[in-house]
């Protein structure tokens, strides 16, 4: 299995300059950086300890930050290097102010690029966040005495029936963790069967929250909200728009001064969006416009990264979306952070256990189709209750889980 999989990542390599041109006209791949994923790295490595923290994409990166922000204080870090591999998480990065951090994209996972990662930035503790395995640069990962950590370690239902098929060749690939942190007790359970060696239940690192990476709107924009009953759909995907707007038109009827804030969770989008809008004959305005919003503006397009806790501040009335769709549906607990009231479709299999708390604390509520959201975004409009005790306690929880992980790292950090 492991030979094809070198096989299939060699292919990919061939064929990566006409995937990189692709994605460059669709502007999903920085056009001077994309080098990096070819290992031709724009920032220098430092001399001393580095750690390194790979993530997916915005997600998982923000879910670090609380981390990031106490390592940056430990004296003996000289370096913190952050990969990913999406262009809207390094656009994130490039806004905090972070001292010792630098941000590269990850190379593409050859055995070649894997090797020359390694020996250019040499980390002295590699950190996998959420459910990225490579298994090239795992494997040679530990070929070298780099500690190697799964931190925040999910690994879904859907998943895990997909390892299972690959048994034998996946407990190859979680045994070289020296540790894996896991996010929730399936997870935990799933990974002893895949053959993780030192697995430590700690918690979902989504729980904490930075404050550097919440940028604040500006006081006409907020006193434009003030004047509108608003509702907010966020991180949503195809479709899910779309049931947005209908239910945005019936409640108008209602509510004259209604105003339906729309964050696509792929801004790439917009224009599709917006056109969707338009043939309903809804009036859009775009988040980054220069113009003078229109008060008659029905639907306010979120068309820039990192400003969903911004809107999560003012609106209470949420949506979230990859719910309605067969996606799994986005992590609440931002949203909850914020005290909002949170509604979902059928389909969050991804984060299950945060949503079964959410509902034992009557926070959030299931809905099944634009029938359902329509009368429960109604109901949520004139009840004006905020859930401040289940804020605190998720305050409080992401404090013990931070303080647990970091317990955790830094025992590989001072080896």
């Amino acid at each position: 299995m492991f030979f094809t999989y070198r096989i299939l990542t060699n292919l990919i390599l061939i064929l990566s300059p006409i995937i990189i041109f692709i994605r460059l006209l669709k502007k999903k791949e920085h056009p001077k950086r994309f080098k990096e994923k070819f290992g031709f790295y724009t920032k220098k490595k430092i001399k001393g300890k580095l750690i390194w923290f790979h993530g997916a994409s915005v997600g998982e990166i923000l879910s670090i930050m609380p981390l990031i922000e106490n390592l940056e204080k430990n004296k003996e870090i000289n370096q913190i290097l952050i990969t990913s591999n999406t262009l809207s998480s390094s656009k994130i990065l490039s806004n905090l102010k972070l001292k010792k951090t630098i941000h590269q994209f990850f190379p593409i996972d050859t055995n070649y690029h894997s090797q020359k990662f390694l020996k250019y930035w040499k980390p002295s503790v590699a950190v996998f966040i959420d459910s990225e395995i490579w298994p090239n640069m795992i494997t040679n990962i530990k070929k070298s005495p780099i500690s190697l950590i799964l931190m925040n370690a999910r690994i879904t239902d859907k998943s895990f029936k997909k390892w299972k098929f690959f048994k034998s060749y996946a407990k190859k690939i979680f045994f070289n963790f020296d540790i894996c942190l896991s996010s929730s007790h399936k997870s935990m359970r799933h990974l002893k069967s895949l053959g993780a060696r030192n697995i430590k239940h700690v918690g979902n690192l989504k729980f904490t929250q930075s404050e550097k990476n919440i940028t604040f709107l500006d006081n006409d924009l907020k006193k434009f909200f003030l004047s509108k009953r608003i509702w907010c759909a966020s991180s949503t995907h195809s479709t899910e728009e779309f049931i947005c707007a209908n239910v945005h038109k019936k409640l108008k009827v209602k509510y004259k001064n209604l105003l339906t804030i729309i964050i696509p969770r792929h801004i790439h989008r917009t224009d599709e969006i917006v056109n969707e809008m338009k043939k309903l004959n809804l009036n859009v305005h775009l988040h980054n416009s220069k113009n003078k919003i229109d008060k008659d503006t029905d639907i306010y397009l979120v068309n820039s990264f990192g400003q969903t806790k911004s809107f999560f501040k003012v609106c209470k009335t949420i949506f979230l979306g990859g719910s309605m769709i067969k996606h799994g549906g986005q992590n609440p607990l931002e949203a909850a952070r914020f005290g909002c009231k949170i509604l979902h479709g059928p389909n969050v299999w991804n984060f299950d256990e945060i949503y079964n708390l959410l509902k034992k604390n009557k926070v959030s509520r299931k809905i099944i189709n634009s029938n359902q959201l329509s009368l429960n975004v109604d109901k949520m409009l004139n009840n004006k209750n905020k859930y401040r005790s289940l804020e605190n306690k998720i305050k409080s929880l992401g404090n013990k889980i931070l303080i647990s992980t970091l317990t955790e790292i830094n025992f590989y950090i001072n080896k």
